[in-house]
């Protein structure tokens, strides 16, 4: 596996592909940046090699060219956290493109206009990534949270690299912190998968069931699992078309042998509301009228026996509608389980979208050992898949 340390930048221009699909507020301001900070010590290593970079991203869904979603947003934040100047060139292809980066001197950086507003990158087009390839000399993906599309910038470009393409730093940690959870980590390996759907997560469950001691099933997904058992989960979100599914899962995780551990007790609403009258009820026989929106004390106490005795972990999804205050207390409590878990040497990855919420939100990002970057291009691998972007640097 290729990365920046086996290369030599100097006097190259390096041209990455980051992911600074950033969040920006109605005055055009990022409001997380935890994308750029992911991407600066690639960055970094290149320009004190003495080369330069050429930056490359795209940001939201534009439909043609809207400066909404134009780059020049963002360039002054890049600066703050990269403490460099950053040049900026109101394309990503063509003469323009090519000038500015033919007189980018070592040192210095160049970021492209958002590569979405050409339509041939999302489509894979080849030409468009020819055009692409003829402004850098080394190819560099630290884009994982693209890693799984097959467009221009992330997967196509890479072949007009044949010896000279390698992963970022942060893209190479993504790859070696799921490796961790699914080949080479230290046991027992746990996994924990909440949210509201088991339909979504069907196939990361197959993948992992070869891979993992202990199986931690929460969230709204636990109700199809309970109510399949005969259970009574009241007005719970459940998906009755899944039952047999979840029998499946229980019976394939019996015979390798895996423990699935699934809440006992739930805190019960009797609306879907911060405000809403509450109770602790065993999850079989939740009343008519009430849902379960986390899961109860016991729940919690059995989840925190089991977390303390893995030595690997990952948490992929919420134990409860985190986001109301009311039903946050569930996915707090394993945060701190997770959290001391590895302050005593157990390896944790977090990953996917509401659960790297739950941890930037509940602060516990600097208390696990690796908050992932990209939502689908983690869930994708922990599915066993292999992502595009990952296999043209391979090749």
């Amino acid at each position: 596996m290729k990365t920046l340390n086996d290369f030599n930048f100097k006097n190259k221009k390096a041209l990455i592909r980051v992911d600074f699909n950033v969040p920006l507020n109605e005055n055009f301001q990022v409001t997380d940046a935890t994308r750029i900070i992911s991407a600066k010590p690639t960055i970094i290593k290149v320009l004190e090699d003495g080369g330069s970079c050429i930056l490359m991203s795209h940001l939201g869904r534009p439909k043609g060219v809207q400066d909404e979603f134009s780059l020049r947003h963002i360039t002054s934040t890049m600066e703050e956290i990269i403490g460099v100047q950053i040049k900026f060139v109101s394309n990503c292809v063509g003469e323009e493109a090519e000038e500015a980066a033919k007189n980018l001197k070592p040192g210095e950086i160049l970021l492209l206009e958002n590569l979405r507003f050409h339509k041939e990158e999302t489509a894979g087009d080849k030409d468009f990534a020819q055009a692409l390839s003829k402004l850098g000399d080394i190819y560099v993906n630290d884009a994982f949270g693209t890693a799984h599309r097959a467009h221009a910038s992330t997967t196509v470009v890479a072949q007009f690299f044949p010896d000279s393409k390698c992963f970022g730093y942060l893209l190479a940690q993504e790859i070696e912190s799921i490796n961790k959870v699914m080949e080479t980590g230290e046991k027992p390996v746990l996994a924990i998968l909440g949210g509201a759907k088991v339909s979504s997560k069907i196939t990361i469950i197959e993948n992992i069931l070869d891979k993992v001691d202990h199986l931690i099933i929460g969230g709204g997904m636990s109700f199809t699992f309970i109510k399949a058992q005969g259970g009574q989960v009241g007005d719970s979100i459940c998906e009755d078309d899944k039952m047999p599914l979840a029998l499946e899962i229980l019976k394939q995780a019996k015979a390798k042998n895996v423990q699935v551990h699934i809440p006992v007790d739930v805190l019960a609403a009797n609306a879907f509301s911060n405000e809403a009258e509450t109770q602790v009820c065993d999850i079989t026989a939740i009343p008519e009228g009430w849902q379960g929106l986390d899961c109860g004390p016991k729940s919690k106490q059995n989840f925190n026996n089991v977390v303390l005795q893995c030595k690997t972990i990952l948490w992929n999804g919420p134990l409860g509608v985190f986001e109301m205050e009311t039903f946050a207390s569930g996915t707090i409590a394993l945060g701190d389980s997770i959290a001391e878990a590895t302050k005593n040497g157990a390896f944790s990855l977090v990953g996917g979208g509401d659960s790297v919420a739950a941890v930037k939100q509940f602060g516990f990002e600097n208390k696990v050992s690796y908050v992932s970057t990209g939502g689908g291009a983690m869930l994708e691998s922990l599915e066993g898949k292999t992502l595009p972007g990952i296999a043209a640097i391979l090749e």
